[in-house]
């Protein structure tokens, strides 16, 4: 650390060693606090959170309720009845390809983009802590909020799976049967997945979010790019563009329910979320970081 780097006024806060903390480091964790509370704190992400919620728990009762159909459903919807863990497996299945980006998308939208509609955006340029570490810090709260999202679908399963179907092993993708706390860990591993998906795609919408005031815009631009990229996926006489895809590799992740675990598809998926992260986030710094802020 830098003797000349700025430190808050007052008495010196100290870290373990007896630095000082510098004030663009303190403005930067404020920064992100302040941002996770406002994600937290309004009423349509709280709304959207329920929903998220909702439909793991619908899925459950549904087939509790309803008389068991062989042959149909997806793999996972079927094996519900067997093994509680198989609720959130389904639910994620399912709102991977609507309700989790459009939750994305919304925070996406309201990163700068409704910053700059609501008038706060040149308010919090004034701070220290430089555009770059602003864009930073917005990212990271979307990387946090696509961690929670699929986190409140995977719990609100699990809790409405064990309530109605109970535990025990589970049958993977192979046919053989792993413990449940083999199935837990394995699921785990499915959240950590789709969340680096979903991560990658806030990227997307970040640089999106860069381009115009209007976070609605920004909102139903990420959307439409997330539906095109879902029909691009499904046409087979464009195969040579799926790997470029980001959406590819999402539906990838019952390759962790294997026994072993099949790797191959996992790992290119999360080197296509690596890459666009990397890629649209530098096209957000660019943006942002020459950009006339007017509001």
């Amino acid at each position: 650390m830098s003797a000349a780097e700025p430190t808050l006024t007052g008495a010196p806060e100290s870290l373990p060693g007896g630095d000082r903390v510098p004030l663009s480091r303190r403005l930067s964790s404020r920064l992100l606090r302040s941002e996770l509370r406002l994600i937290a704190g309004r009423r349509r992400n709280q709304m959207g959170l329920l929903v998220l919620a909702a439909v793991p728990v619908l899925i459950a009762v549904a087939v509790r309720i309803s008389s068991p159909r062989e042959g149909r459903g997806p793999d996972f919807l079927s094996s519900i009845t067997s093994n509680g863990l198989f609720v959130p497996l389904a639910a994620l299945s399912v709102e991977l390809g609507l309700f989790l980006p459009l939750a994305i998308a919304m925070l996406a939208g309201d990163a700068v983009a409704g910053e700059a509609n609501l008038g706060t955006l040149r308010y919090l340029l004034t701070v220290p802590v430089g555009r770059t570490r602003l864009l930073v810090t917005k990212y990271l709260s979307l990387m946090i909020g696509a961690v929670w999202g699929v986190a409140v679908v995977v719990l609100a399963g699990t809790i409405a799976g064990i309530a109605l179907f109970g535990t025990g092993p589970m049958l993977t993708l192979s046919g053989t049967e792993i413990s449940f706390g083999s199935a837990v860990w394995r699921v785990v591993l499915v959240s950590l997945y789709i969340a680096a998906g979903l991560a990658a795609l806030a990227a997307v919408g970040l640089f999106i979010s860069t381009l115009t005031e209007q976070p609605l815009a920004a909102t139903v631009a990420l959307m439409i790019f997330t539906i095109l990229s879902w029909i691009a996926d499904s046409v087979p006489q464009i195969s040579w563009l799926h790997p470029w895809l980001l959406v590819d590799q999402w539906m990838a992740f019952g390759d962790l329910l294997r026994d072993p675990p099949f790797w191959d598809n996992i790992a290119q998926g999360l080197r296509v979320d690596l890459a666009y992260a990397v890629l649209f986030g530098l096209l957000a710094w660019a943006r942002f970081a020459g950009k006339d802020i007017t509001s």
